[in-house]
């Protein structure tokens, strides 16, 4: 049988399983070899028969034991090959991966982000999984601080966490960047919170202004939010009540009159006429002396990217735009 070391040394070097279900047929198939060397076996005498019939069901279980295997390889081979061509590095907030057309989380984005590169504020990105420093500690929250309880912060074993908002970025921007410093910060955020306003990741956008000028002071703060929210919400009202926040002072809460009720008091606002939009202030010189820098003033604000949206499209409950119910998504 000649012809068994050939089939061998091709199933050896196949290199799709195509071409091994060919070579299969061609030794077990209805005509082939092997299928023809068992029926000529009656044509045999007796006591040369069984000789045969042992060798062939030797070879038999050869050729079916190397098909097997290389079977199983080329079947692998394969799947990694598959595997490799579709992997996705999950962790990328990338462009091509999440298009920003079409969900009105990336529709908020866009217009908050219109506005603030239209002012020569820069965009600045930063990593989502942060140290202490960078996220509590620069912005004037020592450890055992009690505002670090209102941050229910997703922590890792080695000390590392989940950023909770984009303030690092700020941080990070002022130890390596030189004067004058005018960025926002978009991206996603980490809570450990959920329910019909809050969500464990979400979005914010927040601002710094830093320089040397007397001109970085609350009034300017106060008309680039007066300005900026009029543009996202058109024909309203702004006040500023006074708050607190670690990381500035003075600190205020920012408020528009209810777009639903025009003021008047509904159940949207609590009958109260107006909604809160955003945080700001002045950077406290505690954050300032960690990042090293001196003689120098800002401002910072910070707003949900989230918030904006559910009350620029009446959506009342948050988790909305993370379910993928396309009765909502196909409005926009």
């Amino acid at each position: 049988m000649e012809w068994v070391s050939n089939i061998l040394q091709e199933i050896t070097q196949c290199k799709q399983i195509r071409d091994l279900e060919a070579l299969r047929l061609k030794v077990f198939g209805k005509k082939g070899l092997l299928t023809s060397e068992f029926s000529a076996l009656k044509n045999i005498a007796d006591d040369e028969k069984k000789q045969l019939a042992k060798e062939l069901n030797k070879v038999k279980q050869n050729i079916e034991s190397l098909l097997t295997t290389k079977k199983n390889e080329l079947e692998e081979f394969e799947f990694n090959q598959k595997i490799e061509s579709q992997k996705i590095d999950v962790s990328l907030f990338n462009s091509v991966l999440s298009p920003t057309y079409g969900h009105p989380i990336n529709i908020t984005f866009d217009r908050i982000i219109d506005y603030f590169v239209g002012m020569n504020f820069s965009l600045k990105y930063g990593p989502l999984v942060e140290d202490d420093f960078h996220s509590f500690e620069a912005l004037n929250l020592p450890k055992f601080h009690p505002a670090r309880d209102m941050q229910d912060t997703f922590y890792f074993n080695d000390g590392m966490l989940l950023r909770p908002h984009t303030s690092p970025v700020q941080i990070r921007t002022m130890e390596e960047e030189k004067l004058p410093i005018r960025i926002i910060s978009p991206g996603a955020v980490f809570r450990r919170d959920y329910d019909m306003t809050h969500s464990p990741m979400f979005h914010q956008v927040e601002g710094l202004v830093v320089d040397n000028s007397k001109e970085i002071n609350f009034a300017n703060l106060k008309y680039i939010l007066e300005d900026f929210l009029t543009y996202m919400f058109g024909d309203i009202k702004v006040r500023f009540r006074s708050s607190f926040f670690p990381f500035t002072e003075p600190s205020a809460e920012v408020d528009i009159s209810c777009i639903f009720c025009n003021g008047l008091g509904c159940r949207v606002c609590s009958n109260t006429g107006w909604l809160e939009v955003l945080g700001c202030g002045v950077v406290d010189d505690n954050v300032f002396k960690a990042v090293g820098l001196k003689d120098v003033s800002g401002y910072a604000f910070g707003l949900g990217v989230e918030r904006f949206a559910m009350l620029l499209y009446g959506v009342n409950d948050l988790r909305s735009f993370f379910e993928t119910d396309l009765r909502l998504l196909e409005q926009f």
